[in-house]
């Protein structure tokens, strides 16, 4: 899947075209316990089971990413989840933002299947890995839905909450420092703010305090007849 990012650094913006081929979206990457469990409760409450491993990387068709404004999803059970997005590339490591959306209807059946039948959109704007990394856990995720025609904070964390990419990359690689040229991962999510729900506006953010400074993407979904 063939993408381009601005990637923001202190000497400007440049843009960085890449191809994707391979996604994997690493899932229940909390360093609580705590959270981890009440975000497997959270699914739980919608029948969905408990993963089989912690973390658990789910590949997901890498054609399934897209940075368009709108998306398409079957049926009217669909929500958004913020994640960072870690991609190699020209040798070295992006992080984007990235929303790991999800049948949840179809999640009760499996997770993996719920995870590819819907798109995954990210942002268009990076920033080099290396810029960050010293202060990770320092950046925060949030999201914000729609809601009676009124913008609504529906996710909000620190990155000291998630595994870091290194960690998560590590366990993917079975110990390599770097992913693969050609892959992207998801990094995980931070709990829904009230409950998980679907909406058919979403924004995401990824937020550096430290710089003042935010990736950003905003999506709409088209919901599409469920037919039989």
């Amino acid at each position: 899947m063939h993408i381009s990012f601005q990637v923001e650094t202190e000497q400007g913006s440049r843009q960085l075209d890449t191809d994707i081929h391979t996604l994997i979206v690493a899932g229940w990457a909390g360093r609580d316990h705590a959270a981890i469990e009440h975000h497997i409760e959270e699914l739980a409450a919608l029948g969905i089971s408990r993963p089989s491993a912690v973390p658990l990387y789910y590949r997901i068709a890498s054609n399934q990413l897209t940075q368009a404004p709108q998306v398409q999803v079957v049926g009217p059970d669909s929500s958004g989840e913020v994640e960072t997005f870690v991609f190699a590339a020209e040798g070295e490591l992006y992080v984007s933002i990235a929303s790991d959306h999800t049948d949840r209807k179809l999640e009760a059946h499996s997770v993996a299947l719920s995870k590819q039948a819907c798109v995954k959109p990210v942002a268009t704007s990076a920033w080099r890995l290396a810029d960050v990394a010293a202060y990770w856990d320092e950046l925060v995720i949030r999201s914000y839905i729609e809601e009676n025609g009124e913008q609504v904070l529906y996710q909000e964390g620190p990155l000291a909450s998630l595994r870091t990419p290194q960690d998560l990359i590590a366990g993917y690689t079975h110990g390599a420092a770097l992913l693969p040229a050609g892959s992207g991962m998801t990094c995980g999510t931070v709990a829904a703010i009230g409950c998980i729900r679907p909406a058919q506006s979403f924004t995401m953010e990824l937020f550096d305090p430290r710089r003042q400074r935010t990736l950003r993407h905003h999506y709409e979904v088209e919901v599409l007849p469920e037919v039989a």
